[in-house]
């Protein structure tokens, strides 16, 4: 499940690991990187949901187990709502800066 402190503790890696004009990555991993894993961990958690409810729909899963795997797609789905919408306000308000 992706939360919002390991969103913020990979950022915070990449962003102490990287130097000079361009932000090279010094041990390897990018911020186009990081960006790429969470994405995986994201649609891995929403299919995980997906399956479950299929599965629950020809009574092949437990309940609990379907309502845990929803419920974290839930999350998940929120959080990268929140991470989008602070992306675009960060955005707006470089637009926004004088020259």
């Amino acid at each position: 499940m992706v939360n919002p402190i390991n969103a913020a503790a990979a950022y915070a890696n990449t962003a102490f690991n990287t130097t000079g004009p361009g932000m090279a990555p010094r041990n390897g991993v990018s911020f186009g990187d990081v960006l790429e894993q969470t994405a995986k961990e994201v649609i891995g958690d929403l299919k995980q949901g997906e399956t479950m409810t299929a599965k629950a729909a020809v009574g092949q899963a437990d309940l609990t187990d379907v309502v845990q795997a929803v419920t974290n797609a839930e999350v998940t789905l929120q959080t990268v709502t929140a991470v989008r919408d602070k992306v675009l306000s960060a955005y707006q308000e470089i637009l926004r800066m004088p020259i």
